[in-house]
């Protein structure tokens, strides 16, 4: 056989290199590159591991920076000597956890970051010789930063632009121009600005420029609609902040009484209530004179009298009956001022041919009433409730809950009580609607329900252990992949030729040169040339046990 073992081939082992060097010297190139590759893998995986370790946790320092905002803050952080990062993008700053606050102190006193709006300060770098024109363009672009930064600090209001027309005051004209404003607001995903804000912001912007009426104040939002229009008519959109106010305090005290009393009878949370009231706010007034004429038992009262008499002298030719009365001097006239006016009397005597006349006029005060009737602002003119009551629920002794609708009759209760509540009125036109419907209450996972991997501290555990957790697992696939391997490939292997006597030979001067890891190999190298070649190592066995040679 081509396998078969020489009968008079040596007992032993071929050298095995005794230092390390000379082992590593003796490997093949594919064990060096892979035992020289996981060195370098190793090395890389601790040095990560290091750095990983010595930057620690980082936080966001400042998000939304502008361009210019953003080098500066950069600039002084490197003089800080504070490490950074840049996320998303190169909008956001980050910095060490532990140096978030005292990095925001400090590039606060440093005036840092500055925003993308100027306001006042621009005044501050005034240049010298600038015209008259340059002047009152940077001071309207100062009262306009100014007052986007105060309309911007709201909740509701992400950012914000001022447009102010200033027009040039000019004592030689007639008619001055007045100033107007518009403003354009981006607000925030999910809010909005109520009636009494939007106010706010016009009576805010037309005090802050002198002769600006709030009525030359627009405010939009970021779709382009126009929020400040208040005159659309005589609904809700035409009311002031303080008509939004009344009527708004009129349709709460309603509800409330709704809820009130009803809900001892339904539950706290079985009932759902709104209502809707009508307001009028017009102004109406009236004013109407009336006369009377003198009546009653008590004498009219005299606003003036005014009496005329007036005598002509005839001729001296006697008149009248001769005898004693005609030689008396006459009587004077007694006509009452009340009353029908008495006939004079003839002459007693006097010249024949004379006349007089007498007359007299008499004004009376009449009876005169002026009424001013002014209407009450702010009359309900209709009021609109709507109610929702859930559904009956029952618990019997076994703690089995059974859920049942109102019957007509109890529906019937509830609206009254509803209609008594708010004064309901049927001439006045109000509506009350009460149904009875399941509510669906839908409640938020509990933390304690939540489970075991989306629970906040494992979150937190994996996000901050995951790095080195996968830089250990890519150093052990180092270690046992590479370079355990090649460590494995120096030793060397003995060839499949050599006697076995050498792997079961128990003399003394030969086990002492063999060590654990080369008797191991020298075992598996055995084992193989067995299964390879049976015939071979048959005949060795033979030999051992009859004490031949093997051939």
């Amino acid at each position: 056989m081509d396998n078969a073992i020489a009968p008079n081939a040596p007992q032993t082992l071929a050298p095995v290199p005794n230092g390390t060097l000379q082992r590593l010297a003796a490997m093949s190139p594919k064990a060096k590159l892979m035992l020289g590759t996981g060195i370098a893998a190793l090395v890389a995986v601790v040095a990560a591991l290091t750095m990983w370790s010595s930057q620690g946790d980082y936080k966001v320092l400042y998000a939304g920076l502008s361009d210019k905002d953003g080098g500066a803050i950069i600039a002084q952080l490197s003089q800080m000597n504070v490490p950074y990062k840049h996320a998303d993008g190169g909008n956001a700053i980050l910095v060490p956890a532990d140096k978030v606050h005292d990095a925001r102190l400090k590039l606060a006193s440093a005036g840092l970051p500055k925003g993308s709006v100027v306001g006042f300060e621009l005044m501050d770098n005034a240049r010298f010789g600038q015209t008259q024109f340059q002047e009152r363009l940077t001071f309207q672009r100062g009262l306009e930063g100014e007052l986007t930064r105060s309309i911007s600090a709201l909740a509701a209001v992400q950012a914000a632009r001022v447009h102010l027309a200033l027009p040039n005051q000019n004592g030689f004209f007639r008619e001055q121009q007045k100033p107007s404003a518009s403003v354009l607001l981006t607000l925030h995903p999910g809010r909005t600005l109520d009636r009494t804000q939007i106010a706010g912001i016009v009576h805010l912007v037309s005090s802050s420029v002198p002769e600006l009426a709030p009525k030359a104040v627009s405010v939009l939002d970021q779709t382009g609609a126009l929020l400040s229009d208040t005159d659309n008519g005589n609904g809700a959109q035409g009311l002031d902040a303080n008509q939004l106010r009344y009527v708004n305090q009129i349709e709460g005290t309603l509800q409330k009484r709704i809820f009130d009393i009803l809900e001892p009878v339904v539950g706290r949370d079985n009932l759902r209530a709104t209502v809707a009231a009508e307001v009028d706010f017009s102004q109406v007034e009236s004013t109407s004179e009336e006369f009377k004429p003198n009546q009653g038992e008590q004498p009219a009262a005299i606003r003036s009298l005014q009496s005329t008499e007036s005598t002509n002298a005839g001729s001296a030719t006697p008149s009248g009956v001769p005898g004693a009365a005609s030689n008396q001097p006459p009587v004077p006239a007694t006509a009452p001022i009340n009353g029908q006016a008495q006939p004079l009397q003839a002459a007693q005597g006097g010249q024949a041919g004379g006349s007089a006349r007498r007359d007299k006029v008499t004004n009376y005060e009449v009876d005169k009433t002026v009424r001013v009737t002014r209407n009450a602002t702010g009359t309900v003119k209709r009021i609109n409730a709507a109610v929702v009551v859930n559904n009956r629920s029952t618990t019997d002794a076994k703690g089995k809950t059974t859920v049942t609708p109102l019957t007509k009759e109890e529906i019937e209760k509830l609206t009254a009580l509803v209609q008594e509540s708010i004064g309901y009125s049927k001439e006045r036109g109000d509506s009350v609607k009460v149904i009875n419907a399941p509510f669906r209450a839908e409640q938020a996972p509990k933390a304690d329900d939540l489970p075991l991997w989306q629970q906040p501290w494992l979150t937190d555990l994996v996000r901050a252990g995951g790095v080195p957790t996968a830089l250990a697992l890519v150093g052990l696939f180092v270690v046992f992949g590479l370079i355990r391997p090649a460590l494995r490939a120096a030793l060397p292997v003995p060839a499949k030729g050599q006697q076995l006597d050498a792997v079961v030979d128990d003399e003394p001067e030969v086990l002492p040169a063999l060590e654990a890891p080369k008797v191991a190999n020298q075992l598996t190298d055995a084992r193989t040339l067995a299964k390879e070649n049976p015939a071979a190592v048959a005949n060795i066995v033979r030999g051992w046990v009859s004490g031949e040679t093997a051939s």
